[in-house]
């Protein structure tokens, strides 16, 4: 199997203690609620634009998402995959197919209706480096797994790689948990790139959700995981009570 076939599921996820309710009456809810919410994945903190701001300023180190316009549509995904698995035709490198399941971000699906994007929070004590075993390399420091000092994304060197799984662990561990073993080499997946600094899912949001912002570490939700995050967001925006 090739890796531009592998399968991914995103069948959603029910939070316990919850009743379904639809898309329609969940934007309503929004609309009612007044605030422009802002929450960060793989940043730190809740984020409140200015009156005047616009709505996706060239900032600068970390995917937010404002989750009173996510909708769930996985546009992101298709873009993220596309540039960073491109194909050859003819001798010409050009974007990929855009399958869903090598993008590095992913979009969590939950019920009630809530759709939580996640993406590498790049960690500044990297605990998916870490945890490689394979020793630095004499020349560079880097081990198998390392942080690039120009965008601080994580890189997997796949001649270095063992594919022991301990990156994934850890990363589910003690962050987000967006990291994933590939089915077939079992080298790690889903290190976000930046796209070379302009990230194609901030670029393609078709509802502007995602940006690109600087903010410190100091917040409670970051490196949430995404069901944390959705149990939060249910609890603001659903009333469970009726």
């Amino acid at each position: 199997m090739k890796e531009n076939s592998i399968a991914s599921s995103h069948e959603p996820k029910t939070l316990l203690g919850s009743k379904p309710v639809s898309r329609r009456e969940f934007i309503s809810r929004l609309a009612l609620g007044g605030s422009s919410l802002v929450l960060l994945t793989g940043c730190s903190r809740w984020v409140f634009p200015e009156p005047g701001a616009t709505a996706r300023e060239k900032i600068y180190e970390y995917i937010a998402v404002d989750y009173t316009k996510c909708t769930g549509c996985r546009t992101c995904e298709a873009v993220c995959s596309a540039f960073n698995n491109p194909v050859s035709v003819d001798g010409t490198m050009i974007p990929g197919p855009g399958n869903p399941a090598l993008a590095n971000i992913f979009v969590h699906s939950f019920n009630p209706d809530v759709s939580a994007p996640a993406v590498c929070a790049r960690c500044a004590d990297t605990p998916c480096v870490n945890a490689c075993p394979v020793d630095p390399d004499p020349a560079t420091g880097r081990r198998a797994i390392y942080q690039d000092k120009k965008y601080g994304t994580i890189i997997n060197d796949p001649d270095r790689c063992i594919s022991c799984g301990n990156c994934v662990a850890a990363c589910s561990a003690d962050s987000v948990g967006i990291l994933a073993q590939h089915p077939e080499t079992g080298r790690p997946m889903r290190m976000c790139t930046l796209c070379d600094g302009e990230p194609e899912c901030v670029r393609h949001c078709p509802y502007e959700a995602l940006s690109m912002i600087r903010v410190t570490d100091d917040h409670s939700f970051y490196r949430m995981s995404p069901e944390e995050i959705a149990e939060k967001l249910s609890a603001r925006w659903y009333d469970f009570s009726a």
